[in-house]
């Protein structure tokens, strides 16, 4: 009698069902979508943080620390100017009293806006000025810059009677500022956003060193 072999059963393939895939790709989403929500909240703090601290640097170049006793980026209202634009002003305060305030001011230049911080006391006085952005021209408008040299520092102490408001010029255009060899448009643009500036406090000095 002849031996039989039985042939060996080949196993068979267990072909995953169609819709495991798609938990495995749900899963994979859900899981890419929470680290890039974690990570975006991460960064948005982070951004948050540093805009806050760059706008507690720039307010204290403007409010001395000697005028108030409060953290003026938390003292803040918000007044439209002459051409409805909403200004959102920081206040110094010592004792509760207003000694200060400090606002965003914008002027044109060679390579368009200029956008700059003012602080003024709440007798009208300038406390300081200092440049947040430009696109002027390196090596020429750029010495509006604190840091390119010392002609922003002209203003500290001046008000709209010193000089008197028609000497608020660059001496190009008859008034009592200098211009840069090269660069008359930064430095006007300048001097006429300070001049606004001061016209803007002017006008509105009852509601900014109000108790409200």
């Amino acid at each position: 009698m002849n031996a039989t072999h039985d042939s060996p059963i080949a196993p068979v393939a267990v072909k995953p069902k169609p819709y495991i895939h798609g938990v495995i790709l749900f899963a994979f989403c859900l899981g890419f979508g929470l680290v890039m929500a974690l990570t975006n909240d991460v960064t948005l703090d982070d951004i948050a943080a540093r805009a806050l601290e760059d706008k507690q640097n720039s307010l204290s170049q403007v409010l001395p620390d000697n005028i108030h006793d409060n953290n003026p980026v938390l003292d803040t209202l918000t007044v439209r100017n002459e051409e409805g634009k909403e200004i959102t002003v920081y206040r110094a305060r010592k004792d509760k009293q207003v000694t200060g305030v400090a606002y965003e001011i914008f002027g044109t230049g060679y390579a368009g806006e200029i956008r700059l911080m003012m602080g003024i006391d709440a007798g009208g006085k300038l406390l300081g000025v200092r440049v947040l952005a430009h696109k002027e021209t390196p090596g020429l408008g750029d010495k509006i810059e604190v840091k390119k040299g010392p002609w922003i520092e002209r203003f500290t102490g001046l008000s709209l009677g010193n000089p008197s408001i028609e000497r608020w010029k660059v001496k190009k255009d008859g008034g009592d500022f200098d211009q840069f060899a090269g660069a008359t448009i930064t430095p006007r643009g300048v001097v006429a956003a300070i001049r606004r500036g001061q016209e803007f406090y002017a006008a509105n000095k009852d509601t900014l060193t109000g108790s409200n």
